[in-house]
């Protein structure tokens, strides 16, 4: 997959991921990097059960990268004790 379809991917996976653990956006930036750490997360952990991690830019590698980034963020908020799960 290219820069661009990282970047895109990354964007999706970011916006919608932060919608459901916080219910905002976190800005373009920080949603395509946690799109994209979420989609090497969620690759992994899939790995790790027996799926498929990220295929390419297609639904599935969404539906990894925003489980990842979910993972992340639940991560991000115990760790700096931000309770906004709520």
């Amino acid at each position: 997959m290219s820069i661009i379809g990282w970047i895109i991917l990354g964007l999706i996976a970011g916006f919608i991921s932060s919608k459901i653990v916080d219910h905002t956006g976190q800005g373009a930036i920080i949603d395509i990097v946690l799109g994209v750490v979420g989609a090497f997360v969620g690759g992994f952990l899939f790995n790790l059960f027996g799926a498929v991690g990220v295929t390419g830019f297609n639904v599935w590698s969404l539906v990894v990268a925003t489980a990842g980034a979910i993972v992340v963020l639940v991560i991000k908020h115990a760790v700096t004790g931000r309770r906004s799960l709520a």
